[in-house]
């Protein structure tokens, strides 16, 4: 992980650095919004401070959140409300009053992360479907899919495990209802909607007598195979 430190005190900016690194993240120091907005390669985490020789840091925040999607936390000595809104509303993810321990710090940094990256837990992998169970983000081949809530909870209970046979009882009672004791057939069409917005041959398999599962799909009918 990447975090840029935006400090004018060389001081503090040090001292944050070291802390950082210490931590086992990639830190850098810059003392100006400009060289802030300018920094590359992007970084993953930005430590905000608003009291910049050069430009306003709440203004800052708003530039750096108009094009980047790092996760922004204001540290400042500036704690008046007005300003906590101000940041907060321009895009910061957090806000932290000077001074601060270097352990809260890095536990807003970790809470942070967690809200705007989808952990290993949150994203499940199978060939070219990526199933993000924070966003509920569906994309094949990075060709994102729109799927109704219903199609997503039948991809989910079958991306959960790739390759087990899940039968239909079970997607039923995880997609629908603990209880479910209607026709199956209303299945069937769902699933025959999410086979066609994957557009992935192979990839929703039926095991007859049994149920469905996520299989090898084959990549030289995968849509985005001529592609690549």
């Amino acid at each position: 992980m990447r975090v840029l430190v935006v400090e004018d005190d060389p001081g503090i900016a040090a001292s944050l650095v070291l802390g950082l690194e210490r931590a086992g993240y990639r830190a850098r120091s810059v003392d100006t919004g400009r060289e802030a907005l300018a920094a590359d390669p992007e970084p993953d985490v930005v430590l905000l401070d608003l009291g910049l020789p050069d430009l306003d840091g709440v203004e800052v925040c708003r530039r750096l959140r108009s094009r980047s999607r790092a996760a922004i936390i204001v540290v400042t000595a500036r704690g008046e409300e007005a300003d906590r809104v101000a940041a907060l509303d321009e895009g910061a993810d957090d806000y932290l009053v000077k001074p601060f321990g270097l352990a809260e710090l890095l536990a807003r940094i970790r809470a942070v992360l967690r809200r705007v990256q989808p952990s290993d837990s949150e994203l499940l992998r199978h060939g070219p479907l990526a199933v993000d169970l924070r966003t509920r983000k569906v994309t094949v081949g990075g060709r994102e899919v729109a799927l109704t809530p219903k199609e997503f909870d039948i991809l989910e209970c079958l991306a959960a495990d790739p390759g087990r046979v899940v039968t239909r009882q079970e997607v039923l009672e995880r997609a629908w209802d603990a209880h479910w004791y209607g026709p199956t057939k209303v299945l069937d069409v769902h699933i025959a909607a999410l086979r066609r917005k994957l557009g992935v041959p192979g990839l929703v398999e039926t095991v007859y007598g049994r149920g469905f599962r996520l299989g090898a799909p084959d990549p030289g009918q995968h849509p985005d195979a001529g592609a690549r």
